[in-house]
């Protein structure tokens, strides 16, 4: 029986990905470097150490990795300043959640970035609960973080639902033991093999009926 819901952030709730993307390309830019794509699917769902380790190792920028992830924090509330794109149906969706389910986030970006994301939406008061891949020593895919949720929210990972866009995050709490509700990012999307890992697949938050989760 399904006792809680657990969120992703970047990508799911806010269009955020394409913005951590351009704050490392922005970031490296700085040091003479250039951000690819293949760099950018191989962060994906990391968390921050992870993500300057590689930075690091594959760059060699002329920061050490805490430097790094200053300097992309720092860049990434910038650009949040010029703009936040909620998605169609995010905010609905949790509000209706709430209703009948504690809620939390497991997501990869560090917590300072998920509160003020969070507040933005005014759905502060919505999560009993949040999760930053920052806590733990592994990010997405490894179920880290949905743990450290569910732990959060005293339960196990069956009593879960997790709602998530991307294929790492979609692999981590499948491997948590947390049921999954897909809305697959159109911008970086999901493998048909991440996919059939969800036990409900949705085109958007838009589509998504909270008397869907009964059937568990």
């Amino acid at each position: 029986m399904i006792r809680a819901a657990v969120f992703d952030l970047d990508g799911l709730l806010v269009e955020s990905e394409e913005d951590w993307e351009r704050a490392r390309r922005d970031v490296v830019a700085g040091f003479g470097a250039a951000w690819t794509v293949d760099d950018q699917r191989a962060v994906l769902g990391t968390n921050m150490r992870q993500c300057c380790r590689y930075i690091n190792e594959r760059y060699r920028s002329p920061h050490r990795d805490e430097r790094l992830g200053e300097l992309l924090v720092a860049r990434r509330m910038e650009i949040y300043g010029e703009r936040l794109v909620v998605l169609p149906g995010a905010v609905e969706a949790v509000n209706a959640l709430a209703e009948t389910y504690p809620l939390a986030i497991a997501s990869s970006s560090p917590p300072a970035v998920i509160r003020f994301v969070v507040g933005q939406l005014g759905l502060a008061d919505r999560f009993r609960a949040v999760a930053s891949s920052d806590e733990v020593e592994r990010g997405k895919p490894a179920p880290d973080v949905y743990l450290l949720a569910c732990e959060r929210l005293g339960l196990v990972g069956a009593e879960a639902v997790a709602f998530e866009d991307s294929e790492p995050g979609i692999r981590a709490a499948a491997a948590a033991g947390v049921r999954v509700v897909a809305v697959p990012n159109p911008a970086y999307p999901p493998s048909i093999a991440a996919l059939a890992l969800a036990d409900l697949v949705l085109p958007s938050f838009a589509a998504f009926r909270p008397e869907a989760l009964a059937q568990w």
